[in-house]
């Protein structure tokens, strides 16, 4: 038996609530440029680029379509406001859809990693 399993995973140095995923639609032709500034800027450790996505909307009285892209970034929660500035200065859209949904578990080595990555 493996004694480091019998004793269950240890915690991390933060509550799983340190942790936030945002959801970014976006151009495909826009999604990496995006995600790479999100990365090099250190307001996210990774960013996910989810291609052929179409979105069904109503957008100013009409139902409009469009191809997109979807970002999953994972980041600090507390750097959401950062995330959120440097995401309007870079999408091209009006208004981009910017929902960071909270997390209630996480592989506490990997939050450790999400935090390290965008210090």
């Amino acid at each position: 038996m493996n004694p480091s399993a019998a004793t269950g995973p240890q915690p991390a140095t933060a509550p799983a609530a340190a942790l936030a995923i945002t959801l970014v639609s976006c151009p495909p032709d826009a999604a990496e440029r995006i995600a790479r500034h999100l990365v090099d800027a250190r307001l996210a450790a990774c960013v996910s680029v989810l291609p052929q996505l179409r979105s069904i909307y109503r957008w100013q009285g009409a139902v409009e379509q469009a191809d997109e892209a979807l970002l999953l970034i994972k980041h600090p929660a507390a750097g959401f406001e950062a995330l959120r500035a440097a995401v309007l200065r870079e999408h091209p859209y009006e208004l981009p859809e910017i929902v960071a949904v909270p997390v209630g578990a996480v592989h506490p080595p990997y939050l450790d990693w999400i935090l390290a990555s965008c210090a």
